[in-house]
């Protein structure tokens, strides 16, 4: 099997899965980069995968569906192109022979899903749309503060080795407000370095993953002592967990 990240639109990835006949793809806002890498790759689409109902996450699955017959999966609460198999939390699936969980992730959108594969190619597999990025989560543009904290948490539980494929390379910005939110970790001092370092030779920072995630991110971080207080220092109304994460994404809003 074989894992790629194909660019769409400025700082989109299309996450395509392939066994070199058979292929998936999560959230084509654009259908052309899968048609090319489908002809590239010699390969039919079988499954689309759908995390939100965002344009920049659904605008290709119409071509995509109509020239392949792929069969489509998305969130159940949100309107995505029909037709499709519509999700909801603890449902299973099968596309390419991987079985996928589907995790209730509210917050960026009322109905956002992930999918969570618990063993693939060694490790599980985590396509969370826009929910959590590297350094990162998404703007709250329909859920609260408590709603993404619960998300977030939820995919914070999953494995250590989990690989993390989410949907933009928004990773060298995530970590420049992370390191203004805690200047005196280490680990994300080392990851930025490692993260500048691959965008400076075209090479996606992603995927990250859960362990790496829990030292570096400060959305998942709103236990830490140093987190609560950077947060608190820009909002001193902030009390409970799910305030700190209201108030860190206020301030990454206006960073």
């Amino acid at each position: 099997m074989n894992l790629l990240a194909l660019p769409a639109f400025t700082d989109n990835y299309i996450w395509m899965v392939h066994d070199g006949q058979r292929a998936l793809v999560v959230d084509p806002g654009d259908a052309q980069p899968v048609f090319h890498a489908l002809q590239q790759h010699g390969l039919q689409l079988e499954a689309i995968l759908v995390t939100h109902h965002h344009a920049d996450h659904v605008g290709g699955v119409d071509a995509l569906r109509d020239a392949t017959g792929a069969s489509v999966y998305g969130p159940a609460r949100e309107r995505i192109p029909a037709p499709l198999h519509k999700l909801s939390q603890g449902e299973r699936i099968s596309a390419l022979g991987i079985a996928f969980e589907v995790i209730d992730v509210p917050g960026h959108t009322a109905g956002h899903i992930a999918y969570f594969a618990p063993d693939w190619e060694g490790a599980p597999l985590l396509f969370c749309g826009d929910t959590l990025f590297s350094g990162g989560c998404g703007r709250l543009f329909e859920g609260t503060p408590a709603q993404m904290l619960v998300s977030l948490s939820a995919l914070a539980a999953l494995p250590g080795n989990t690989r993390v494929c989410c949907t933009h390379e928004y990773t060298l910005g995530n970590l420049k407000f992370a390191r203004a939110v805690e200047p005196d970790n280490a680990a994300l001092a080392q990851y930025q370095a490692e993260c500048v370092a691959k965008r400076a030779a075209d090479v996606p920072t992603l995927p990250s993953s859960i362990a790496l995630e829990l030292k570096i991110n400060p959305f998942l971080r709103t236990r830490c002592t140093a987190v609560q207080q950077a947060a608190r220092a820009f909002d001193a109304s902030t009390l409970d967990e799910a305030s700190v994460l209201g108030a860190l994404r206020t301030w990454k809003n206006q960073f």
